[in-house]
């Protein structure tokens, strides 16, 4: 007879856990608004396809639509006005202790200079053209070359040109130096940390500004995957992980229906947390760089009414998924509707 008081502890345990996680019980916030980040601002695109860490994508450019070119001011400034509520931009931190807004690790790809970029004095970063290498026909034509002499800005030219954006700051390496830097300029200019929305990137820096500045928000991939595996083995519970507290919460949109009360629940639970989700692209073994919301079938991805951040490489493109949507018929629109 034992068999029928154990037979229904299954169902019990099975039904207290769909209790717990489900999203019918709880609600996205009305008053918090659908954000988008614009992955390098307004910028050119290459073909992905057996794209590598070390692969010159300049030379894998797609025919341009625009003529704005990544991490420049004039891009930024492009995905502001085409409703981005953050840009997130990459910075290197030169022998004089200036923060180089440039992608790559190295300047041969890019631009006509040599070597690399964070060996290189900001005098020199100055000279370079960074539309040199861009083709999309296998260097038969390089429809950039000679328009981004000078453009490489640096990080405290981004914030005072463009005092009103929001930026993620991406450290491209993993020197604690950087980290301690940014912390430095940040405590030191009121402006350029209410500009700063946040860090991620190689851990060392990304962790040390984190620790140095308060309220600091970010992620390197140590604490993203800190955050999401343990939330996975323990997010049944209501339990929010310590790496997934006060911070950025990346969550690729393929993977978000394991998490424990996707979408409002789990949104909820981070936000009591003290962290922002950031919903990206799908995410794939061997992926090189972050894959954005950026087409219709990975806007189909992202949860009605969803008032966390969504990442995207094509910001240009963007107000019309929005819209279809009905991200726009919202009562509180995000900035995209507005533009």
């Amino acid at each position: 007879m034992k068999w029928k008081i154990v037979a229904p502890v299954p169902a019990v345990i099975a039904a207290a856990l769909w209790i717990g996680n489900t999203s019918l019980f709880s609600h996205f916030p009305d008053d918090k608004p659908l954000g988008i980040i614009a992955h390098r601002g307004q910028h050119q695109l290459f073909d992905k396809t057996n794209v590598r860490s070390d692969t010159c994508t300049a030379s894998l450019m797609l025919p341009p639509t625009h003529d704005f070119l990544e991490n420049t001011i004039a891009g930024m400034k492009a995905a502001f006005d085409a409703g981005a509520d953050v840009v997130e931009l990459d910075v290197h931190l030169t022998p004089d202790k200036q923060f180089a807004v440039f992608h790559d690790w190295t300047l041969d790809c890019r631009t006509d200079g040599k070597g690399v970029t964070e060996q290189t004095p900001l005098p020199v970063l100055k000279t370079l053209d960074i539309g040199y290498g861009y083709t999309a026909d296998d260097g038969r034509t390089f429809p950039f070359r000679g328009k981004g002499v000078g453009l490489m800005p640096t990080l405290a030219e981004v914030y005072e040109t463009l005092p009103d954006g929001r930026f993620l700051v991406n450290f491209k390496s993993r020197r604690v130096e950087e980290g301690e830097a940014l912390a430095a300029l940040l405590t030191a200019q009121t402006a350029s940390r209410e500009a700063t929305f946040g860090v991620y990137g190689g851990a060392e820096p990304t962790e040390k500004s984190i620790a140095l500045v308060a309220g600091l928000p970010g992620y390197s991939v140590r604490t993203a995957k800190s955050c999401l595996l343990n939330y996975l083995a323990l997010g049944w519970s209501g339990h929010v992980p310590e790496d997934c507290r006060h911070g950025l919460v990346p969550v690729p949109a393929n993977y978000a229906f394991l998490l424990w009360g996707w979408p409002e629940r789990f949104y909820n639970r981070m936000r009591a947390a003290g962290s922002d989700v950031v919903l990206i692209g799908p995410y794939e073994a061997g992926d090189a760089g972050s894959t954005g919301i950026d087409d219709r079938e990975t806007w189909d991805m992202v949860p009605d009414r969803f008032p966390g951040f969504v990442w995207t490489n094509v910001i240009e493109k963007t107000r019309v998924e929005v819209d279809r949507r009905g991200f726009c018929a919202l009562p509180a629109k995000p900035a995209i509707c507005a533009k």
